[in-house]
């Protein structure tokens, strides 16, 4: 795709729904990062679900890291792929 269709396509969006939601329950940016790392392949119902708990106990990289990747499966357990999504979370937190 050529970058003037997809500035096109990218303008025909923002005309069409100039202010996008989700059903994903978040307050912070690194929250939704996260639930959408979690919404592949699941609902948005089970998401929130899981990252209900989750950010209570943690919300920021620093926070997730130091759950480390079995202190993370509890809160995620519930997610289909939950192994692969929460090496990912980490990955992305180690990045961050």
């Amino acid at each position: 795709m050529t970058p003037a269709r997809r500035n096109a396509l990218w303008a025909a969006l923002a005309a069409a729904n100039p202010a996008p939601t989700t059903e994903l329950v978040w307050h912070t940016p690194f929250e939704l990062l996260v639930a959408v790392i979690l919404s592949a392949q699941a609902t948005d119902v089970s998401v929130n679900k899981a990252t209900a708990g989750l950010f209570r106990a943690a919300n920021t990289p620093a926070s997730i890291l130091a759950l480390g990747e079995a202190g993370l499966r509890p809160y995620i357990r519930t997610i289909g792929l939950f192994n692969t999504k929460g090496r990912n979370i980490l990955a992305t937190c180690r990045i961050l």
